[in-house]
């Protein structure tokens, strides 16, 4: 499944990166892509544990930059 998430509140392009490394090391995602312009964040992963893996995304985004939150 891809979905396309809002990043609320992301102010830096290093904490985009780091992010998108993060969420691309859990298990069951095949592609992620943070675009720090747009404010968007493009997940392609598992369709099975898709929302699972969305929640863990979002944590991984409000653990890198504690203001920041995906809007899932």
């Amino acid at each position: 499944m891809r979905k396309v998430f809002k990043l609320t509140d992301l102010d830096c392009a290093h904490c985009a990166q780091k992010m998108e490394d993060a969420i691309a090391k859990l298990d069951g995602v095949e592609k992620v892509h943070v675009n720090f312009l747009a404010q968007k964040l493009t997940l392609v992963a598992d369709d099975a544990r898709f929302d699972e893996i969305a929640r863990q995304a979002a944590e991984i985004c409000h653990r890198v930059e504690p203001d920041c939150t995906l809007d899932i």
